[in-house]
């Protein structure tokens, strides 16, 4: 499977086509546009989230419910794109100059943007560059989700941190737990934490600054397998952190003990291997994939997300007409995004299993991909 995606963030909207997606699978559009509320949601958003309310459109691909085995298609309409019609038209049109953005922010993609494209105007660089564009990563993977379904495969995140306030690590996750880290606005467990965390990005809002955090995604049921070790780019640790270090403002990736693992030794990191009716660890410091495989295990990882570059209070730049020291431009921008940040991960975590598992059990119809892995796993119980 593959995907591509187009689009600006106060353009007419985003498009994306997904190319592969196996014939068949039931496809539910309320549970898209739930996980493209989700990302919309959390405490320390900006305005941006008033204005737009996402929805996916279908153009092709699917029909009556179901995938087709043609391409699909998806359009998520910019509701802020009547505001835009004459700064973002992509006709030849008379604009007034003056609106060109040449003072670009610190820790963004502006000035290496500009320079790489040949451009004069940041705008041109930012638009694209904006993490409005994981609104079409958040789709696909509610896409995949759908698919993993089949095989009872699960993908969730919590936020493990926000601004160097740590939630309370539960090891046991109990029957609810996933249910009270969503209706958290923060995406934490505990209620307690969760208020120091609001009263922190209060303050930060008021400092005209902003927070970052760490986010832990984990994949529950991954059968042994997917990925390989023949070759360094299907490794399915290597594809997960392409992806997740693709996204905007995620700056660092550990898979399990991660990090950790450098400080203690062999004895304490590797996890022992045992034998009940199938393999298993009782330790899972591998993150559930070992030799770039998928062990059995959860598949546990973490992603440290940057604070937003957009400050209400502007950082100093430089004028890249001018070259004369100016105050950084400013869009509408969230305080903290780490639990929207949370939900992207997710889903596209989602999409990276998903592909995996199409390229591990093949077929072109869920029927068939639903066989190879029936068959599959009676071979590894076997084992």
């Amino acid at each position: 499977m593959r995907c591509l995606s187009a689009g600006e963030s106060h353009g007419k909207g985003l498009t994306c086509i997904i190319e592969g997606f196996p014939s068949n699978v039931e496809i539910n559009l309320d549970e898209i546009n739930g996980e493209l509320a989700r990302r919309q949601k959390g405490y320390g958003r900006g305005k941006r989230m008033i204005i737009e309310t996402d929805a996916v459109e279908v153009f092709s691909g699917m029909r009556f419910g179901k995938t087709m085995g043609s391409p699909i298609a998806l359009f998520i309409k910019n509701k802020d794109w009547e505001n835009w019609k004459i700064s973002m038209s992509c006709c030849n049109i008379f604009h007034d100059p003056d609106v060109a953005i040449t003072a670009p922010r610190p820790g963004h993609a502006d000035l290496p943007g500009a320079i790489k494209y040949n451009q004069d105007d940041v705008r041109n660089i930012l638009e694209r560059a904006s993490a409005r564009e994981t609104a079409t990563r958040t789709v696909v993977g509610a896409l995949s989700k759908q698919f993993l379904k089949y095989f009872n495969i699960e993908v969730h995140h919590r936020v493990v941190s926000i601004g160097g306030i740590e939630d309370m690590s539960v090891i046991e996750k109990g029957e609810h737990y996933w249910d009270r880290i969503r209706a958290s606005e923060v995406s934490m467990y505990d209620g307690d934490i969760e208020n120091k965390v609001k009263q922190l990005i209060d303050k930060t809002k008021l400092d005209g600054d902003t927070l970052g955090g760490v986010v832990e995604v984990m994949i529950y049921n991954v059968p042994v397998g997917l990925g390989s070790y023949v070759h360094y780019d299907r490794k399915l640790s290597a594809r997960l952190a392409m992806e997740i270090m693709s996204i905007q403002a995620v700056k660092g990736f550990e898979l399990g003990a991660g990090f950790k693992t450098s400080q203690i030794s062999g004895s304490k990191v590797h996890d022992e291997i045992f034998y009940q009716d199938g393999y298993h660890h009782k330790t899972n410091n591998a993150g559930g994939i070992e030799g770039g495989m998928s062990n059995g295990e959860t598949i546990q990882f973490r992603a440290a997300v940057k604070p937003i570059p957009t400050l209400m209070k502007a950082l100093k730049t430089v004028d890249i007409g001018t070259k004369e020291v100016v105050d950084a431009c400013k869009e509408r921008s969230d305080i903290c995004a780490v639990p929207a940040a949370g939900v992207v991960m997710e889903n596209v975590a989602a999409w990276v299993i998903a592909q995996e598992m199409v390229n591990k059990f093949g077929g072109d119809s869920i029927e068939e991909i639903m066989a190879n892995y029936n068959h599959y796993m009676t071979y590894v119980q076997e084992r």
